[in-house]
C-alpha cells in the first residue's frame, strides 16, 4: 500500500515489523571506495531482512553481479524501496526515473552538498534501522515536464527535477529569449540564459543566478536570468499550475539541459514549455529532518556565531 504523498509526514509503524522488504541500491559507482560501501549497505540490508537488488548499470560497474541486477522498471515493478548513494547528481538521475513508479527514494550522501541525499555515508546504519520499519519523513518533491517545440512538434519531452536551462553557446554574444506564461507574452531578455527552477533546484543553479530559496512544500517555479543585458530583469516566482514558454528570438548555438544531465541543441523559433509533472518524487528522511537543518548546514549559516 503506497504512503499518502503529505510533505514532512511522518509514517510510524509499532512493533519490528519491516516496512520496506525489497530495496534497489543505486550507486556513483565510478567514485573510490562505491564498491566496498554499496556491499557493506547490501550486506546491513540482508541483516535487517531486506531483499536486495541493485539497479542494473551499478551491478555492471562494480562487479556485484551476485545480487540480482534491475532495469528501473523492474525496480518500479519489484522493490518497495530504493537507496540512492552517491551525491545530488546521482539521486536526479535516478529519481526523476523512479518518480513514475511511485517507488519511495532516500538519499546516501557520498558527494559534497548533499542537498537532497542528507543521510551521511557514516551514519547510515542508525538512520536506516529505523526507518526500514516504518519511522521516517516523507517529503513530496515537484517535478517539471519539459518539452521542445519545433515548426509545431514535440522533438524532445523528459522529466526534471531541479531546473530546465536555455543557454547561449559557446559564442561570446548573448542570445535573447522571449518568455511567455501561460500564453501570455512576459518580455523578451537578452542574456546568458535563463534558468525555470523548481523548488527543489533553487539550492542548484538558480542560487547561483542570483534566485531565491524557494522551501520544497511551496508550489512555485523560479524563472531566473542568467548575466542578463538589462539589470532589472530580475528572478521571478511563478505558480506550477500553468505553463512557462521560452522561445529562441536569435543567438548561436543556443541549447536546453534538463537537471543538466540532458541536452538538446536549439535553433531560432524553437520553444520550450514547462509544466508541472504528474509524477511527484516520494523522498524519505530519517525522523527530525528538517529543511532549515539543511540549509544551515549545507549553506554554512551562523558560522562564527556563538550559541
Amino acid at each position: 500500500m503506497n504512503l499518502p504523498l503529505d510533505s514532512n509526514r511522518v509514517q510510524r509503524l509499532a512493533g519490528p515489523t519491516l516496512r520496506f522488504r525489497h530495496v534497489a541500491l543505486v550507486g556513483k559507482y565510478h567514485a573510490v571506495g562505491s564498491r566496498d560501501a554499496l556491499e557493506n549497505i547490501a550486506h546491513f540490508l540482508h541483516a535487517q531482512g531486506c531483499e536486495v537488488s541493485l539497479e542494473r548499470d551499478t551491478a555492471l560497474n562494480t562487479g556485484l553481479t551476485h545480487y540480482q541486477a534491475l532495469d528501473v522498471a523492474g525496480i518500479g515493478a519489484q522493490c518497495d524501496l530504493a537507496l540512492v548513494m552517491g551525491g545530488d547528481g546521482t539521486m536526479l538521475g535516478i529519481a526523476r526515473q523512479l518518480a513514475r513508479y511511485q517507488v519511495p527514494v532516500v538519499g546516501i550522501n557520498q558527494g559534497r552538498l548533499g542537498f537532497i541525499t542528507d543521510i551521511p555515508l557514516g551514519d547510515y546504519e542508525a538512520c536506516l534501522r529505523p526507518m526500514l520499519r516504518g519511522e521516517y519523513q516523507e517529503d513530496a518533491r515537484a517535478l517539471m515536464k519539459a518539452s521542445v517545440w519545433r515548426d509545431g512538434h514535440c522533438i524532445f519531452e523528459t522529466i526534471a527535477m531541479n531546473d530546465v536551462v536555455v543557454n547561449r553557446g559557446g559564442a561570446g554574444s548573448m542570445i535573447e529569449l522571449r518568455v511567455e506564461v501561460d500564453g501570455r507574452f512576459v518580455a523578451n531578455q537578452r542574456a546568458d540564459g535563463l534558468i525555470i527552477s523548481s523548488p527543489t533546484g533553487s539550492t542548484a543553479y538558480a542560487l547561483s543566478a542570483g534566485g531565491p530559496l524557494m522551501h520544497p512544500a511551496i508550489a512555485g517555479w523560479i524563472v531566473a536570468p542568467i548575466a542578463p543585458h538589462t539589470l532589472s530583469n530580475r528572478p521571478i516566482v511563478l505558480p506550477s499550475t500553468g505553463e512557462v514558454a521560452v522561445e529562441v528570438v536569435s543567438g548561436r548555438d543556443a541549447s536546453a539541459n534538463f537537471d543538466m544531465q540532458t541536452f538538446t541543441s536549439l535553433l531560432h523559433g524553437d520553444r520550450i514549455t514547462v509544466q508541472r509533472s504528474e509524477h511527484t518524487l516520494r523522498l524519505l528522511h530519517p525522523v527530525g529532518w528538517s529543511y532549515f537543518d539543511t540549509l544551515r548546514k549545507k549553506l554554512h549559516w551562523n558560522e562564527g556565531v556563538v550559541s
